[in-house]
């Protein structure tokens, strides 16, 4: 049900079942979790497989998951989603992206998730795309930056579903527009290392 996308380097598809083994691994890695509450085990993420399919079918658009295309090697996950939490800025639609980490430092997500904003604006009708992300995910906040996402400060939040006192609980929110999209504010590949929001 997922339309596939196509950039230089990647190809965004529907999941399938040989992504399972792989995106249990990079669930299960710490590096890779280290911005949300904890790694999950094998059957957290086959059950966060299904839901992300399960996205397609109820809005047109999902969380992709993304190969080489040289290779047809599944590195992680693209695309657009509809938080299930309450907050001001909400109801909306997020921009995310997890990657395995062999996939880090090469600007896979800034290029994944560009081809993702632009099939939220051009082919979903979006208005407006949010992203958002522990303050201390600075690498995930530069990807939102490279693809041209403005930070609204005045709208940070405490995630609702972490307790008082959690270190993860502060959020940042980034914001994109039809008309901004194109218009990058940072330009380059990504270098830093990990690429997830």
């Amino acid at each position: 049900m997922a339309p596939v996308l196509t950039t230089e380097r990647l190809t965004l598809r529907g999941w399938r079942e040989d992504d399972l083994a792989p995106f249990a691994e990079l669930n299960a890695d710490p590096a890779v979790m280290e911005h949300f509450p904890a790694t999950l085990d094998r059957a957290a993420s086959d059950a966060l497989a299904t839901r992300i399919t399960a996205g397609f079918a109820a809005h047109g658009f999902g969380l992709w998951a993304v190969e080489t295309t040289a290779d047809r090697r599944f590195i992680g996950f693209t695309g657009l989603s509809v938080p299930g939490f309450h907050a001001p800025f909400l109801p909306g639609v997020e921009i995310g992206w997890r990657l395995a980490r062999g996939a880090w430092g090469h600007g896979y997500a800034t290029e994944a998730a560009r081809r993702a904003l632009r099939f939220g604006f051009h082919d979903a009708g979006l208005a407006e795309i949010l992203s958002f992300t522990a303050t201390g995910n600075t690498r995930s906040q530069a990807v939102m930056r490279r693809i041209g996402m403005t930070h609204d400060s005045a709208a940070d939040f405490d995630h609702p579903d972490l307790p008082e006192g959690h270190p993860l609980r502060r959020h940042v929110l980034y914001r994109a527009t039809a008309s901004s999209l194109g218009r990058p504010t940072q330009q380059g590949p990504d270098q830093q290392g990990p690429d997830q929001a």
